[in-house]
């Protein structure tokens, strides 16, 4: 089983990784259009040779989509427009606009889209990690609109992965995504923009930060590059839930300035319920 990765990045080499671990890829080719990616990639046995995406394509049998989604609304088509008997799959972060944009294409039932559920705040092949996947949570959608025999190449990839299958709708994926992943990394940018704004002095910061900050703030290390069009491509619903969030906030401050400490200890008392959840 060839395996083409095409963005050779944080998920991309990290899919590699562990495709070629599990056995379940005999080779993996990388297409990446930063040579140095590449580079990396191959000096760390992630892939096993770089080609042109035009090789790459016809070598495989399968075809990793795992760009930014601004790049992925341009290169999803063009994939596309190259296969005949292989399985692409796509693993984006927001899945309305980019499958409306495919609903007609004539190849698109050679697709499976995807979400894993999974990553870090780094990126680049450098950033790459085995088991990344493992026990993780993989939503996959449109399965009426992808062939049988792709559908099943999908499953086995993420099986091999060892991620558990949900399906959701792109509408619901959107929604869930916004409440769960998408709102995280806005909170966290924002609680970083907010102490970079206020504590001028960075020894302090460092001084200060502790196991909560440090969590809270780990997102906000993400890139940019990738977030970005996440949020404009689910525009809509994060902006929903941002709403909401802001609606928490000022919760807090109102109670702060009343010196209503009761009050905030519901607030909180209502937040513990997530343990509930996550355990």
């Amino acid at each position: 089983m060839k395996v083409c990765v095409i963005g050779v990045g944080l998920i991309g080499g990290s899919m590699a990784i562990d495709l070629k671990e599990s056995g379940y890829a005999t080779e993996i080719i990388g297409v990446d259009i930063k040579p140095d990616n590449l580079d990396k990639a191959l000096r760390r046995r992630i892939i096993d040779r770089a080609l042109p995406i035009e090789s790459g394509i016809a070598e495989a049998d399968i075809i990793l989509l795992t760009v930014p989604m601004d790049a992925m609304l341009h290169l999803a088509p063009f994939v596309l427009n190259l296969v005949d008997r292989q399985t692409v799959i796509e693993v984006g972060s927001a899945k309305q606009r980019l499958l409306k944009s495919l609903e007609d294409h004539p190849q698109r039932n050679r697709m499976v889209a995807a979400h894993p559920m999974a990553g870090t705040e780094f990126s680049g092949p450098e950033a790459a990690l085995p088991k990344l996947f493992e026990n993780k949570s993989c939503v996959l959608v449109e399965e009426g609109a992808t062939d049988p025999d792709a559908w099943v190449k999908g499953l086995e990839v993420f099986e091999a992965l060892g991620m558990r299958i949900v399906q959701y709708d792109p509408a619901a994926h959107d929604l869930h995504a916004a409440y769960v992943s998408h709102i995280s990394h806005i909170s966290s940018f924002a609680l970083a923009l907010t102490v970079l704004e206020k504590e001028k002095d960075e020894k302090s910061i460092f001084a200060m930060a502790g196991g909560g900050f440090s969590s809270t703030v780990r997102l906000a290390k993400s890139s940019a590059s990738m977030w970005a069009p996440i949020f404009e491509q689910n525009r809509d619903n994060v902006l929903d839930v941002l709403d909401e969030h802001i609606n928490s906030l000022a919760k807090f401050r109102s109670y702060l300035i009343k010196n209503d400490f009761e009050g905030i200890t519901e607030l909180i008392q209502k937040a513990n319920h997530i343990k509930k959840i996550l355990g």
